[in-house]
């Protein structure tokens, strides 16, 4: 990179920054330096500031772990200045010119600065391993962060599942979506291919994960978080929703963390800034008829399921579910994976048989459904509480998906249901009992001794203040 592309650069990150945004990165860039004031040389002139690695280590959020500092530092020295010159000390334009690359910049841009954050050779290709422990390292240091900032947003560690399993799913996923020209290799064969800056720039181009997990990483582990700057260079709910539902209750979810921030991305965008807990078999019980009662009519909600072999899939429902034996929903549907692997299995377009719910029929199938036909359906959990099946010989024909569960004909461990988005306009969910709109059939009972159960079942409503 000569003279007149380091111009170029100047002018793109300066293009790409606000004037009060470069007011404030003037001012990180001095606490990393450790110098407030330029002090004049004798010819006048202010000497040019830099800092070393030290100093950016003592400048760099703990919680980032060492290691992903040296990848800053590499990352940054990487941008020569002058000539192809690489020095020790970064400079400001090096500093500015990395955070617009890692912040702002387009999938190239973002490719070349991962590439020299993940090898110090420029030129080279990078191992699969490589690679690997560069997600790896990305994905605790933004988890760490958010969890150091008290940024989850309502999420607890403690509270979900295995955040450990889930980093190792989404590294395994993130490297499936990492692409080698030629031809498919063998599994020993996979450790030694190697990547160039094409297929870099490919994966950060077709997977948001790599683009979104670099930003906070940079905004979190350089204080670019600040009040006065938060919603300029980073808000928590481009990783993760905001969760309600659990934070001042004994329930714990199976969901992981990093299995939150992979469903998150795949959902619509309207879809994606707020979850909800509707239903967990933990807190509500076994019962088909409160679980019934507490999904209807709420809006897009994921299903979640673990199975008793600890596997866990389930479905995003496009629409609310309504109690009726016909097929509903929409093609935005969806089922998926979480454990042993993650995968998304999206409509093909062969059938509108999206999602069914039914109870209390003797001609039809009692239970919920998605994908696939009566009997036959990709996910399914029967009236009869507890039992359920995957069924995909090959596939489902609505989904494509295989088979999720370890058999294909499961008993359920745990069974959740989440409310992702703003709750619909108009909300029927207040309508919890038939008796709500039979008044005769209500006094009927209360004529003959008995009273209703669900009385006692009731969620009492209020929102949840979370952080």
């Amino acid at each position: 990179m000569g003279n007149s592309e380091s111009s170029s650069l100047d002018v793109a990150w300066r293009s790409k920054f606000s004037t009060e945004e470069q007011t404030f990165l003037s001012v990180i860039f001095d606490s990393i330096s450790g110098s407030d004031t330029a002090e004049e040389t004798k010819d006048g002139k202010a000497p040019q500031k830099q800092f070393t690695l030290a100093m950016l280590k003592a400048y760099v959020h703990t919680a980032a772990g060492g290691s992903m500092v040296i990848r800053f530092y590499n990352g940054m020295r990487s941008i020569p200045i002058k000539k192809s010159s690489v020095a020790d000390s970064i400079s400001k334009k090096q500093f500015l010119s990395f955070l617009y690359y890692t912040m702002r910049g387009s999938a190239e841009e973002r490719s070349s600065i991962i590439h020299r954050m993940i090898s110090v050779d420029p030129d080279g290709p990078v191992t699969r391993r490589q690679v690997k422990e560069f997600i790896e390292d990305m994905i605790v240091s933004v988890i760490h962060l958010l969890q150091h900032e008290k940024m989850l947003k309502g999420w607890n560690v403690e509270k979900t599942g295995d955040y450990n399993l889930g980093i190792t799913r989404l590294t395994a996923y993130l490297m499936s979506e990492l692409k080698a020209e030629g031809e498919d290799l063998s599994a020993e064969k996979l450790h030694a291919v190697e990547f160039g800056q094409s297929e870099l720039k490919d994966w950060v181009y077709r997977v948001s994960h790599i683009p979104n997990f670099l930003h906070a990483l940079i905004a979190l582990a350089l204080h670019l978080t600040k009040p006065q700057y938060h919603g300029e260079f980073f808000s928590a709910t481009q990783v993760l929703p905001q969760c309600l539902g659990i934070k001042y209750t004994g329930v714990f979810t199976v969901l992981d963390i990093p299995s939150v921030i992979y469903l998150k991305s795949n959902l619509p965008s309207e879809n994606q800034s707020q979850w909800k807990l509707l239903f967990s078999s933990q807190a509500h019980g076994e019962s088909f008829s409160r679980f019934s009662v507490q999904i209807l009519h709420k809006g897009p909600t994921l299903l979640i399921v673990k199975d008793s072999f600890g596997y866990i899939f389930g479905g995003f429902a496009s629409c609310s579910w309504e109690l009726k034996p016909q097929f509903q929903g929409d093609s935005k549907c969806f089922l998926f994976t979480l454990s042993p692997h993650l995968g998304t299995f999206n409509s093909t377009g062969y059938n509108d048989h999206f999602m069914y719910l039914n109870h209390g029929q003797q001609t039809m199938p009692n239970g919920l459904g998605m994908g696939g036909q009566h009997s036959y359906f990709g996910l399914w959990i029967d009236s009869n509480y507890g039992q359920g099946h995957s069924k995909a010989k090959p596939r489902c024909t609505t989904y494509s998906s295989p088979q999720l569960s370890a058999k294909e004909h499961f008993t359920v461990d745990t069974l959740e249901v989440w409310m992702v988005g703003n709750p619909p306009k108009n909300d029927l969910s207040k309508t919890k009992s038939v008796l709500d709109t039979d008044p005769e059939a209500r006094a009927l009972l209360e004529m003959v001794g008995k009273t209703r159960v669900s009385d006692g079942l009731r969620d009492p409503g209020g929102v949840d203040e979370e952080e």
